[in-house]
């Protein structure tokens, strides 16, 4: 098991605007990569920086404003995922899943929200979605035993999520459409175990170990329906939640996109190839490979701002958001990830010997991004999730 340690300590609870969140973001991003050696050999956010975060805000960027969280814009929230992952792609993992996982605060029944996130923006909430858990029906709530992966920044936080089922006596209930319910269930970091499993390729700086419960009591009001309503009837909140949280990856992948491009065009203005005398940013087809890379981030990311902004005018009028809208959030999602990979492939390919290097940023980018793609919000299977949407079919699947 790994040693928790949470961070510690009150903090004011107050909001910001969501310029200050940028800002403070950016200035972040440039701190970061003096330090990326050790969030990566660490395997997971030092607790000061992750301090310093959730201090700046940007943990409850999602929080309502009526439990002192900031509320910002979805544009917003992608712009402050994107600048930290410029700085470091697992600092940035980080606080896409502690931002995201805030949502749950207008789900949850008013005691909880009031007494998880009312508190201060020191509180980071994180958790997995994946229904790797069994919930039993017990009086005053439920009893929950299950194992769950990837359970990043769960070393940090106080408060940690897991998809259930939820079981009556022998039944599964059902829930929308005769389909299983799933609920999320919120449980004290006390009552769960930390598994040191995290031992991957690229993004080791996440912390993504798997963690586990056995018979943990949950009660009534502290879990939250996946897919369902929520309390709160304000633009940002009719966003659905899985929408949001592809955006939050994606905008990883951005920033680590960005992260790349600024690296190879400082390696293309020194590095010379072998036989050559000019140095590779004097090359025509470096300076297309620069091109063509820049117009798949830039592009991805008009992409997603314009999906965005479709969205929140609806929600803005009181509509709730049909389908067709809930799939462009997820088509710009993984569209900004699978654009991001080709830009870093490219620059990486590019880059030569040089980019294998461990001193290199670009070899970080190219296995940082890679995982990205892994993640279920953003794999290759949202396309056909969407073209279904789009030839009027059933799309089979949450949006």
């Amino acid at each position: 098991m790994i040693q928790n340690n949470p961070v510690q300590g009150p903090l004011q609870n107050m909001s910001f605007s969501d310029q200050d969140l940028v800002t403070f973001a950016k200035d972040w991003s440039a701190r970061l990569p003096e330090r990326s050696l050790e969030i990566e050999s660490g395997r997971r956010l030092p607790p000061d920086i992750s301090r310093a975060f959730a201090a700046g805000g940007l943990f409850h960027a999602l929080v309502p404003a009526e439990l002192g969280g900031s509320e910002v814009h979805p544009s917003t929230l992608v712009e402050m995922i994107k600048q930290v992952s410029i700085g470091d792609g697992s600092a940035g993992w980080n606080v896409m899943i502690g931002a995201t996982t805030g949502l749950l605060s207008a789900s949850l029944s008013d005691e909880y929200a009031k007494k998880i996130y009312g508190s201060g923006p020191d509180v980071l909430s994180v958790g997995v979605t994946a229904p790797m858990g069994t919930a039993q029906s017990v009086e005053g709530g439920y009893k929950v035993t299950g194992r769950w992966p990837f359970g990043s920044g769960s070393q940090n936080a106080q408060w940690i999520s897991g998809g259930s089922f939820i079981f009556d006596g022998d039944t599964q209930r059902l829930g929308k459409g005769g389909v299983p319910e799933l609920q999320l269930m919120m449980f004290e970091r006390d009552q769960v175990d930390i598994e040191d499993t995290w031992y991957v390729s690229g993004l080791r700086g996440t912390g993504s170990h798997h963690f586990s419960v056995t018979e943990q009591f949950v009660p009534d009001g502290r879990s939250v329906v996946l897919g369902g309503r929520t309390r709160i009837k304000r633009p940002l909140y009719q966003f659905p939640m899985l929408g949001l949280l592809a955006l939050g990856v994606s905008s990883v992948s951005l920033g680590i996109g960005h992260k790349a491009l600024e690296a190879f065009k400082q390696l293309a203005g020194t590095k010379t190839a072998t036989g050559g005398v000019k140095s590779l940013a004097e090359r025509a087809q470096v300076q297309s490979i620069v091109g063509e890379s820049t117009a798949d981030l830039e592009s991805a990311e008009a992409y997603i701002h314009s999906v965005i902004g479709d969205a929140y005018e609806m929600a803005s009028q009181g509509r709730r958001l049909p389908k067709e809208i809930k799939a462009g959030l997820r088509l710009a999602a993984v569209n900004a990830t699978h654009r991001s990979v080709a830009a870093v492939d490219r620059l990486y390919q590019a880059g030569g010997g040089s980019s294998i290097y461990e001193n290199s940023v670009l070899q970080r980018c190219f296995r940082d991004i890679h995982v990205t793609t892994q993640h279920i919000m953003v794999a290759a299977p949202i396309y056909e999730v969407v073209g279904r949407v789009q030839m009027g079919l059933d799309p089979r699947s949450l949006l």
